[in-house]
């Protein structure tokens, strides 16, 4: 008789597991990939220390290209940890102090176009923070010239207000921040995946969003 290949099922385990969504999976895949990527960063800034505190190389601390590396290798740390805390996964009790999100803010404006100011007390949720990040994102999107933004919380949440000498006004991927989520919006690009995250965090939080832009600024609250 031929030899015959009999191919069966695998034996059952229980039922499978239920797919992850969307948002949450890309929001555990960006935690893994910063916490990944941060320590080796942080491991090049130790050395570039100790490096400019051995006395084998005079002078190197003062050098114009060694501050052009440190600068850089301080920037790529920041925007890793605003990464991380914009994309990455957020549990429902974790909070974040004021003081934390501040420092993290003055370390990204470091780099930046934005200059940026909290003007807020107490501590605050994880998901908040991260919404904040996300509409920073969204902010520095329509004010590619630079500008400023302040960030306050009142009564009735968060605002996110944004001036600059002119903006880049885009409508159509602003829609991705209203409130109707089955309407049919264009696919953003990676540089602009930021809009759509923050509405569907928003959703999922169950904290409506609301927006304004014109040609000298702009402003999100939740």
């Amino acid at each position: 008789m031929d030899d015959l290949t009999i191919y069966r099922d695998p034996p059952s385990h229980g039922p499978l597991p239920p797919a992850l969504e969307a948002e949450r999976m890309a929001a555990l895949v960006s935690s893994r990939l910063c916490h990944d990527i941060v320590s080796p960063l942080g491991a090049i800034g130790n050395g570039l220390e100790l490096l400019q505190l051995s006395g084998a190389f005079p002078g190197i601390a003062a050098c114009d290209e060694m501050q052009l590396i440190v600068e850089s290798v301080e920037a790529a740390r920041a925007r890793v940890r605003w990464f991380r805390m914009a994309f990455g996964h957020a549990a429902a009790d974790q909070r974040l102090s004021l003081a934390e999100l501040s420092a993290l803010l003055a370390d990204v404006e470091k780099g930046g176009r934005i200059r940026l100011r909290l003007d807020a007390g107490g501590d605050l949720p994880r998901i908040e923070a991260r919404m904040i990040l996300l509409g920073l994102m969204c902010l520095e999107t329509a004010m590619p010239w630079g500008g400023s933004v302040l960030i306050c919380r009142g009564a009735s949440g968060w605002r996110l207000v944004a001036e600059a000498s002119r903006t880049r006004l885009d409508p159509a991927l602003w829609s991705w921040l209203d409130a109707d989520p089955g309407r049919e919006r264009p696919e953003p690009t990676s540089s602009e995946v930021h809009f759509p995250l923050l509405a569907g965090f928003a959703r999922a939080a169950n904290r409506p969003l609301a927006w304004e832009l014109d040609e000298t600024g702009g402003e999100i609250a939740f």
